[in-house]
Parts: structure tokens; C-alpha cells; sequence
């Protein structure tokens, strides 16, 4: 084969190549185009699902359209807000604690007062049969902060009784539900700071 041959196998080689990346290429643009539309709304709806967990009720407007995003303690907090007759009623947001087995991540609702309506773990790494016991399939522990706001318990008793508190720990697991109580904590702490932010409290 003289160098002529060589060099017109090579172009031909080059040139299908090619052509197979742009025909890839576009097989999986058009396949995501497809499909994200279902993607966004499996999302919504299992995120409609988390709100409505934490924050039963009826409500005038579309909590996934009414959201506000704020600088919290570990980052922004994306705030999904319940109205009644155009008036916030009640707010919802995720907090994070830290585990024994990595992060924990929980939505919590909260009444305009700041009384907590719910709180759900919708992510952990916790180990099954011992920390698994903060999800409402395992065991009844999350709804205790049912009712609850600042105060009520006093500030220094938001903890597990091992450390002086008033919610249950877990035997052999104290770290999982330590990591939930502060991480709800610090929700209500956020609440109490950005309050007339997240309430459109303009008084």
C-alpha cells in the first residue's frame, strides 16, 4: 500500500468516526430531551410528597412555585412557603445533621408561630436496625418534635437525655438521633432569625 492509499484509508477512517460521535452525540441530546421533562416532574412529585408529610393542610398556593432562597448555617436554604388568603402560614425547609455513618438530611414544616408541624428524614446513611429508627417505617422517635418550638422544650434541653436533654436516644446508636435534635435545632434557630423574611413580614 503506497503512501497515497494510506493517506485516503486514514481520511475515510477519520470521516466514519466522526460521523458514528455526531450521530451519538445526537441520539443522546434528543433522549435527554426526552426524558427530563418526566425527570422534573417524578421530582416535583416527590417533593410535593415531603412537603405534604411535614405540612398537612390545605393551602392556597403552589408551595413548589412559592419559594425563597436564604443564607443558612450550613449554606442556602431553599424555604418552601404556605399561604392562606395570600398570607404566610406556614414554612417548610430541609436541615442537616451529621450521623453516625455521614450526613442526615430532614424536611421540617413550622407554623408561622414557629411550631413545629413535622419532620421527616429523607436521607441517611444510618446503620440499618440500630439508626434507622429516625424514619417513621422503623419506629414513632421523629414524631416527637411534633408541637414543639423555642421554648418549648427550654433552649438547653433541644438534646438527646444522654446529654442532658428530653428526646430519647437509641441503644447503641446515640449519634444518629443527637445528629437529628441538632439538626432540627438549628431549623428552628433559622426560623427565629430570618422570621420576617420568610413570613413577608414587612412591620
Amino acid at each position: 500500500m503506497n503512501l497515497e492509499e494510506l493517506r485516503g484509508k486514514l481520511f475515510y477512517q477519520t470521516g466514519y468516526l466522526a460521523a458514528v460521535a455526531l450521530l451519538t452525540t445526537a441520539a443522546l441530546a434528543l433522549a435527554d430531551r426526552a426524558t427530563s421533562a418526566d425527570i422534573a416532574a417524578a421530582q416535583a412529585r416527590d417533593m410535593q410528597q415531603s412537603l405534604a408529610q411535614v405540612l398537612p393542610g390545605v393551602y392556597d398556593n403552589d408551595l413548589l412555585k412559592d419559594t425563597l432562597t436564604l443564607d443558612g448555617p450550613n449554606g442556602e436554604v431553599t424555604v418552601y412557603r404556605a399561604r392562606k388568603a395570600g398570607k404566610v402560614e406556614a414554612v417548610v425547609f430541609k436541615v442537616s445533621g451529621n450521623g453516625y455513618a455521614g450526613a442526615i438530611d430532614c424536611m421540617m414544616g413550622l407554623t408561622r408561630d414557629g411550631h413545629i408541624t413535622g419532620v421527616r428524614v429523607i436521607r441517611h446513611k444510618e446503620t440499618p436496625g440500630l439508626g434507622d429508627k429516625i424514619e417513621t417505617a422503623k419506629g414513632r422517635w421523629i414524631y416527637d418534635f411534633d408541637g414543639k418550638y423555642l421554648g418549648s422544650p427550654p433552649h438547653e434541653k433541644w438534646a438527646v437525655k444522654k446529654d442532658g436533654g428530653v428526646f430519647d436516644q437509641f441503644a447503641g446508636a446515640t449519634i444518629t438521633p443527637r445528629g437529628v435534635v441538632k439538626a432540627v435545632k438549628s431549623g428552628l434557630d433559622f426560623f427565629d432569625k430570618q422570621r420576617s423574611k420568610l413570613l413577608d413580614d414587612r412591620s
